[in-house]
C-alpha cells in the first residue's frame, strides 16, 4: 500500500465534527457504552440496568444505574466508605472491601423492590460460581450488566470483585469465572479456595504476617491503622464474615444528620468600602455615630413657560427686494 498523503484543507475543516464532550475529556468509552444502554426493541420504554463500579484512591463506589435521553438515573448506590458502619474501618479499597460494597448495593436495591426476602443470594461464600435462580412463582429476579468505565479488566481486578459481591447478593449478572482471583488462562482451571481467600482478606493477612517478619519498620509504616485498632492478621477473616452477616441485617442507608436552623445569633455586616473606612479613621472622636437630619428642602418654584430656558422661537421672514424692470 502506497503513502498516502493527509490533506488538511478548507473543506476538511468545514466538516470536521468534534467528539462527544466526555470522549475529548477521556471519561467515557462510547464504544462500550453503547452496548451496555441500547435495549431491544420489543422491550420499548423498559430500562436496562447497570452495575456501576468506580475505583478511587480512597473509596469504590457500586451504583445501579440506567439511561435517559436526559442522562442516566441512578436507582441504588454504596460506597465503601460507609463500610465502618458494619465493622470494616480500615482497607477500605481492597478486593475484600469492594465485595462488601457490591453486596451492600445488591441488598439495598433487593430491598427497594421487595425482592430481599425472595432472593436472599449466595449466604455460604466459598469463592465459587454463583448464578442466582429465578423463584416458580414470583417475579424474575433483578438484572443488570456490569459498567467498569475505564478501569483495565485484567484477572483479579478489584471491579469483579464488586460484581461477584452483588452476584452473591441476589442480582442477575452475566459473568464467567475467567477475571476472577485464582483462575489460570494456561490450564484453564478455577482455583476457588483461592477466590475465597481474597473475598476474606486472607492474602492481606498473609502479607502482614511475612511484611512482620521481614521488615518490622515497613510493617509498621504500611499498617500503622491496623495497629492502632488493635486488628492482627488472624482476626481479618473474622471481621469480614461479620460485616457481611451485619450488611444483610440493615442494608439500607442512613439518612444524614440535618443541622436545626440558626435561630437569632449575631449575624456580621458587610465590610465597608476603603474610603469609608479610612473616613473613619481620621474622623474626630467626637464624630456623632448617627448621619444628622439634613433640612427640608423648599420646593422648587416652576417659573413661566415663556421664561423657560428651552423656549426660544426664532421667526425667520423672507425679506422682500424691490423688483427691477
Amino acid at each position: 500500500m502506497g503513502f498516502v498523503k493527509v490533506v488538511k484543507n478548507k473543506q476538511y475543516f468545514k466538516r470536521y465534527q468534534v467528539r462527544f464532550r466526555r470522549r475529548r475529556e477521556g471519561k467515557t468509552d462510547y464504544y462500550a457504552r453503547k452496548r451496555l444502554i441500547f435495549q431491544d426493541k420489543n422491550k420499548y420504554n423498559t430500562p436496562k440496568f447497570r452495575l456501576i463500579v468506580r475505583l478511587s484512591n480512597r473509596d469504590i463506589t457500586c451504583q445501579i444505574a440506567y439511561a435517559r435521553i436526559e442522562g442516566d438515573r441512578i436507582v441504588c448506590a454504596a460506597y465503601s466508605h460507609e463500610l465502618p458502619r458494619y465493622g470494616v474501618k480500615v482497607g477500605l479499597t481492597n478486593y475484600a472491601a469492594a465485595y462488601c460494597t457490591g453486596l451492600l448495593v445488591a441488598r439495598r436495591i433487593l430491598q427497594k423492590l421487595r425482592l430481599d426476602t425472595l432472593y436472599a443470594g449466595c449466604t455460604d461464600v466459598t469463592g465459587e460460581e454463583y448464578l442466582v435462580e429465578p423463584v416458580d412463582e414470583g417475579p424474575a429476579a433483578f438484572r443488570c450488566y456490569l459498567d467498569v468505565g475505564l478501569a483495565r479488566t485484567t484477572t483479579g481486578a478489584r471491579v469483579f470483585g464488586a460484581m461477584k459481591g452483588a452476584v452473591d447478593g441476589g442480582l442477575n449478572i452475566p459473568h464467567s469465572v475467567k477475571r476472577f482471583p485464582g483462575y489460570s488462562a494456561e490450564n484453564k482451571s478455577f482455583n476457588a479456595e483461592m477466590h475465597r481467600d481474597h473475598i476474606f482478606g486472607l492474602h492481606v493477612a498473609n502479607y502482614m504476617r511475612t511484611l512482620e517478619e521481614e521488615d518490622e519498620e515497613a510493617f509498621k509504616r504500611q499498617f500503622s491503622k491496623y495497629i492502632s485498632l488493635g486488628i492482627k492478621a488472624d482476626d481479618i477473616e473474622n471481621i469480614y464474615k461479620n460485616a457481611h452477616a451485619s450488611i444483610r441485617i440493615p442494608p439500607s442507608r442512613r439518612n444524614p444528620r440535618r443541622r436545626s436552623p440558626r435561630s437569632g445569633g449575631r449575624w456580621p455586616s458587610c465590610r465597608s468600602p476603603p474610603a469609608r473606612r479610612r473616613s473613619r479613621s481620621t474622623r474626630p472622636t467626637s464624630w456623632p455615630r448617627s448621619r444628622p437630619t439634613s433640612k427640608p428642602k423648599r420646593p422648587r418654584r416652576r417659573r413661566p413657560f415663556f421664561f423657560s430656558s428651552w423656549w426660544c422661537i426664532i421667526l425667520v421672514l423672507p425679506c422682500s427686494s424691490p423688483v427691477r424692470r
